[in-house]
């Protein structure tokens, strides 16, 4: 077909049944239209109906639901089974109740998607170049203090040269060997902590290495002439349906270091715009109190407590005010281990306390929040039952593992069990809230743009004088995305850079 027709096709009055949407869609938003047309996505359906699948190809789903070509086309060898194929899905889709997830999330999202990869986001080279020149100098400086300590030079990113210098020059102790020699991995460094000055320079040769590779030089090669990153997201991806990001990944950028989210600085808004930056509050922990339907829970939120503190007080048995921050710390790595099905070992490594106290720690949360620990049991079991679980919205993950005879591989099948519903709801959520505030801004007739989601965020782009309609549209729409039994609360901050409205 001529491409100058494509675009009047696709927001045309016919229904169109395609396979891989976004590309579509942008070919219809940067000729102005929406591709309204478009009512089935074979590609999405495909996801929502195996999403640990490696592939997502016309021709391997063809030979997966049996469909023989209509007809022969040697120019595309898929034109033949494509209308078969789609059909073949929309049943399968429909059979497992997951129509309105396809049609009111993950079809209006390819669009939005588009839209977000064409707009991009502005990054700010020269400032990250200079950030890079300030790794490599303090990169010098530890490799120069490594030398000296250990007495000779050496090829620091060799395990066997590492391991040579710290176990036989330095005499610390080992810990475990590999083929080549000593392991030197982050988790060895890490208990040689306090053994000598030297594992301190080493660790933060790693960070600094890492930033600069990964994230300086890796922005940097990804740089359009537009002065923007234009990251490709994809929606076909996770097991969980959360959304991926690739050149450059968008949301692996670090935040927890204080150097990593010095990253952050260097993403901004074009001169004179803002950045409008939005995050769901504890969405997975609502979820959570919303699906379990535990009554502690549930009030803790809708009383607008600090869950934490407030978990930690029903726990230790104390009020609030007597709560340290060491006790509260505790009380929200269990909140967040829960569902991930932490044990108390890992626990125990977290808060730095005995097996035994982690292990009586989890049977306290669990015998303070009773509806937790039937959420959990009851998932696992309907995962035994039926080989899947589900989220809010329908969305299934198949659970093969439930049903294996080894111990680990059930071990980890109960643990996807336990957080799939909750990580998976919280996906759907923050999709359905990306399509309203797309759909709002335009319906407003703003200039303001929905440009990056990471995880339970998301940034708009806006000139200064819409940046209070923009605020009100982020926080409405992100807080009406769901209505569930404890209130969504969404904060939003606003400034030049990605950190100063974060």
């Amino acid at each position: 077909m001529e491409e100058s027709r494509l675009p009047a096709l696709l927001d045309g009055e016919t229904e169109l049944r395609v396979f891989d949407a976004k590309p579509l869609y942008h070919i219809a938003l940067d000729a102005g239209g929406e591709g309204k047309a478009i009512t089935f996505d074979g590609k999405l359906a495909a996801y929502l109906l195996n999403p640990s699948a490696s592939e997502y190809s016309v021709g391997h789903l063809a030979a997966e639901y049996g469909v023989r070509p209509a007809f022969v086309c040697e120019e595309c060898p898929d034109a033949g089974v494509l209308a078969g194929v789609c059909q073949a899905l929309q049943d399968k889709v429909t059979a497992d109740g997951m129509d309105e997830l396809l049609r009111t999330i993950e079809l209006p999202l390819a669009r939005v998607l588009a839209d977000m990869e064409r707009y991009g986001m502005q990054l700010d080279g020269a400032g990250l170049e200079a950030f890079g020149q300030t790794l490599k100098t303090e990169l010098d400086a530890c490799l120069a203090r490594i030398w000296e300590a250990v007495g000779y030079e050496f090829n620091l990113n060799s395990p066997k040269q590492l391991g040579q210098a710290l176990f036989d020059k330095l005499g610390l102790p080992p810990r475990k060997k590999t083929k080549s020699g000593y392991s030197t991995d982050a988790e060895t460094l890490e208990s040689l902590r306090g053994y000598h000055p030297v594992i301190e320079d080493i660790l933060q040769y790693r960070v600094y290495q890492k930033l600069n590779s990964t994230y300086v030089e890796g922005l940097l090669r990804q740089l359009g002439p537009d002065g923007r990153v234009h990251s490709t997201f994809i929606q076909t991806e996770t097991r969980t349906g959360r959304i991926s990001s690739t050149e450059p990944n968008l949301q692996n950028i670090p935040v927890r270091t204080q150097l990593g989210s010095r990253l952050r600085e260097f993403f901004t808004a074009k001169p004179g715009w803002l950045l409008a930056d939005a995050d769901y509050s504890q969405i997975e922990l609502r979820i959570l109190a919303h699906i379990s339907g535990d009554e502690t829970m549930r009030q803790a939120f809708a009383h607008g407590e600090d869950i934490h503190r407030s978990t930690a007080a029903k726990i230790y048995n104390l009020p609030p005010e007597m709560i340290t921050p060491q006790l509260r710390s505790s009380a929200k790595a269990v909140n967040f281990g829960i569902v991930y099905g932490i044990g108390a070992y890992s626990l125990s490594q977290d808060i730095g306390v005995s097996v035994k106290e982690a292990d009586q720690f989890i049977k306290n949360y669990l015998d303070t929040f009773p509806g937790v620990k039937k959420y959990m049991d009851d998932t696992i079991a309907f995962g035994r039952e039926h080989g899947y679980v589900t989220t809010l919205y329908g969305r299934r993950r198949a659970l093969p593992e439930l049903a294996s005879n080894n111990r680990n591989v059930r071990a980890l099948g109960e643990r996807m069990a336990m957080n799939t519903p909750i990580q998976g709801t919280a996906a759907d959520v923050i999709k359905l809230a990306m399509v309203r505030v797309w759909r709002r801004l335009r319906e407003e007739k703003l200039a303001a743009r929905l440009i990056l989601q990471v995880h339970d965020e998301l940034i708009v782009e806006t000139p200064p004088q819409e940046k209070d309609q923009v605020t009100r549209i982020l926080k409405e729409e992100m807080q009406g995305a769901a209505n569930f039994t404890v209130p969504l609360t969404a904060d939003v901050g606003t400034g030049f850079t990605w950190r100063e409205a974060h």
